[in-house]
């Protein structure tokens, strides 16, 4: 969720719609090129573009706000919009989560739309001037394609019970990779037949553009809908300690900022990174703490075959029970106490916090890196003060793969009610085979006979 390193979701003028290049553009100074990080290749690839102009800039910042903060000076004036306008998207955050998980899935799918929308307006803004079909079009088609691929397969893996239950839905998830390979087998032959001379190698950069942000964007999103499946807690507090680490890495740059950090993003600094870094993870600790005790956090997302919803229940695993630890000798005379009571989740809440404070700001730069080369502010307007949504969600797509990986790697265990639906769905030669199988092993463990004594 920034494109700047440190959001408080915030920021001054935005940019507008591309421009022509202009004859002085072109032209642009070599010194100039150089601090842009520009080489020789890039005013190639520029002249082949039809050249890379700058955005226009406007202030999209609303008038209720220029009118009350008129007499501030920029820098305080563009503080408070970022202020008053991040608070209003953590109430909205703060609306969306306490309309449950269902809401939650459809703003990822509506933000992962948004997104790629941002992304392929960028290239089709370029792309539109030769004239050329289809492509606009044709990336639209593949994002459909590829959503149709991963819902699917979350439906067939999420809901199981419901889609053996209905015909159609079975035949649809029998043959549902094939369907989806026939759907982007469609797409392919359509952008060859699309081709035009003179221009073969544009229309290839543009199939490799929107294939690059269907994987940065789609594949993301839907593995932000696997965490918010294994409980909203994997949800929230990701997202939330990303929030925290842009805001507190700003508000610490603001106020104490004096040592640059990285080129690419000049006004962030050193004293914003790591103060940035201690206060995500003390955060970290503090929400994991007050969210494990709540079942409607810490249950996994299933789907309730009964009443057709989606049920939080359950009785929570050892991760959201309160243990005991005791504090290492050295930090036992500082703090006063020999033993600690705390959630195993607050233990993995600050891998989490680390992972978002030290390496899930790299985000952030790689989307500053990628509006610096086509010499774009922000990736849209949509959010006054703030850019568009991809401005604000760079960041959390970084975060939502390290979760994914953190739960294959170090939670997630076999699941024996998946394990028990898909045995339903076996013939009965099937089951019975597996039942004599299963009965053999417990025999030999000696766990059949003490059931059966019992």
């Amino acid at each position: 969720m920034s494109a700047r390193g440190w959001w408080v979701p915030l920021c001054g003028a935005r940019l507008g719609v591309s421009a022509p290049a202009s004859l002085s553009h072109l032209q642009e100074s070599e010194s100039e090129n150089k601090l842009d990080g520009e080489t020789a290749s890039d005013s190639e690839s520029k002249s082949e573009f039809g050249g890379s102009a700058p955005m226009l800039t406007s202030d999209d910042t609303p008038e209720v706000l220029n009118r009350a903060l008129s007499n501030l000076s920029s820098r305080w004036k563009n503080w408070w919009v970022r202020g008053i306008l991040t608070l209003a998207m953590i109430t909205f955050f703060f609306i969306i989560i306490y309309l449950g998980p269902m809401v939650l899935m459809m703003i990822v799918m509506c933000v992962q739309i948004k997104c790629f929308h941002e992304i392929i307006t960028i290239g089709y803004n370029v792309y539109h001037s030769y004239d050329l079909p289809w492509f606009r079009t044709l990336s639209w088609y593949f994002l459909l394609c590829v959503n149709y691929f991963f819902y699917g397969e979350t439906v067939t893996d999420y809901f199981f019970t419901l889609v053996q239950r209905e015909e159609p839905l079975r035949i649809l998830s029998k043959y549902h990779r094939f369907i989806s390979f026939a759907l982007y087998l469609t797409g392919f032959c359509m952008f060859v037949l699309s081709l035009v001379k003179k221009h073969y190698r544009l229309q290839f950069y543009m199939f490799g553009w929107t294939h690059v942000t269907l994987l940065i964007v789609v594949t993301q999103s839907h593995l932000i809908i696997h965490n918010l499946f294994e409980g909203m807690i994997w949800f929230i507090v990701p997202i939330s300690c990303v929030i925290c680490n842009d805001i507190m890495a700003y508000m610490f740059g603001f106020f104490f900022g004096r040592t640059p950090l990285i080129k690419l993003s000049p006004k962030k600094t050193w004293e914003g990174f790591i103060g940035g870094f201690f206060a995500t993870v003390l955060f970290g600790l503090l929400l994991s703490y007050v969210m494990s005790g709540y079942r409607c956090f810490t249950c996994p997302v299933e789907f309730n075959n009964d009443t057709n919803s989606f049920t939080v229940d359950c009785e929570p695993s050892e991760l959201f029970q309160l243990q005991e630890y005791k504090i290492p000798a050295v930090l036992q005379s500082v703090l006063g106490w020999k033993t600690v009571r705390m959630y195993p989740f607050q233990i993995h809440s600050i891998a989490l916090s680390t992972f978002a404070s030290l390496i899930g700001p790299f985000g952030g730069f790689f989307a500053s890196g990628f509006k610096r080369a086509f010499k774009i502010k922000d990736f849209a307007n949509t959010i006054p003060g703030h850019g568009g949504i991809m401005d604000r969600f760079d960041c959390q797509y970084l975060m939502a793969t390290f979760v994914n990986v953190y739960i294959a790697s170090f939670i997630r265990g076999p699941n024996p009610s998946k394990l028990i639906q898909q045995f339903l769905t076996l013939r009965p030669d099937q089951q019975l085979h597996i039942f004599n199988t299963l009965k053999a092993h417990l025999v030999d463990k000696g766990m059949l006979g003490g059931l059966e004594d019992a």
